[in-house]
């Protein structure tokens, strides 16, 4: 598989809001008429979903349903057969965006090191020595990142990878983050420990997050919503709002609440498999 080649955005984001906080004042994500078609069958067809600024959504849904294709087509890695994308009513061009996918092997250039791909971006960026590592000390300070940023990918473990990745796409301070299945390549502990991170990361910077995941729990935990979707051609099934207290750990999924919210996310999903 070849190099998936960092993809950054170049505008400076908007104002952030805080999860817990009043309504975010700006607009979000607005989906209108989203149609994409693979040969003549429709995966999206007149597809509308407004996404909030400043939250953390959760895209869960069947297979095949086009999880991953929606937020390609949101971000711009994907062209649409028809319909709009507008970021607090601004284009996709006007916005600055990043995406950490899901095969961190191929994501991190392998003849940099780590440090260096986490300087990468701000290169392209234009920003000088200076500001770069201002910029990313800040970050790593922020996150107490215990990583060895001296090393190639290739002597880090695949956790360690996927950090420097979401350190990669966060160091832009992005408006948006995507994130496709970014766990799914590592074992049970390590992803625990990402979802923890990931925690930590939305929690300091807001950032408006939407993330693909196949795993419910996952979905349910991290996210302030859960948009479910239908079988093709896809359609919004639910839109769920998680209205729990950060952060969430290993035990808050034994939480009543937490079960409640996961049951009811279970049930949407089962009547779109059902039909």
């Amino acid at each position: 598989m070849g190099l998936a080649m960092p993809r950054p955005l170049l505008v400076e984001p908007g104002a952030a809001a805080s999860t817990g906080a009043a309504p975010d004042a700006r607009r979000g994500i607005e989906v209108r008429g989203l149609t994409k078609h693979f040969d003549g069958t429709y995966l999206y067809r007149n597809f509308d979903v407004d996404l909030p600024a400043g939250e953390f959504v959760s895209i869960f849904g069947p297979n095949g349903c086009g999880k991953s294709t929606l937020i390609n087509m949101i971000s711009g890695l994907m062209p649409v057969d028809a319909g709009q994308v507008l970021f607090d009513g601004q284009t996709i061009q006007e916005t600055r965006l990043s995406y950490v996918f899901q095969n961190y092997r191929d994501a991190l250039f392998p003849w940099l090191r780590a440090i260096d791909n986490i300087h990468y971006p701000l290169k392209l960026m234009g920003l000088s020595r200076r500001e770069r590592d201002q910029r990313v000390e800040q970050l790593l300070a922020d996150f107490g990142v215990k990583i060895d940023l001296n090393s190639y990918p290739y002597m880090l473990s695949g956790g360690q990878q996927q950090t420097v990745s979401i350190l990669r796409a966060l160091v832009t301070n992005p408006e948006v983050l995507f994130l496709d299945e970014p766990f799914s390549a590592l074992d049970y502990e390590m992803t625990l420990f990402m979802r923890e991170q990931l925690q930590r990361m939305f929690m300091k910077t807001k950032t408006t997050t939407l993330l693909v995941s196949h795993d419910l729990e996952e979905a349910v935990q991290l996210a302030n919503h859960v948009l479910l979707l239908t079988r093709r051609p896809t359609r919004v099934a639910d839109f769920v709002d998680i209205d729990l207290p950060w952060p969430r750990n290993t035990e808050s999924v034994i939480d009543p609440r937490f079960v409640a919210l996961k049951s009811h996310c279970l049930a949407v999903f089962q009547r779109q498999i059902a039909n």
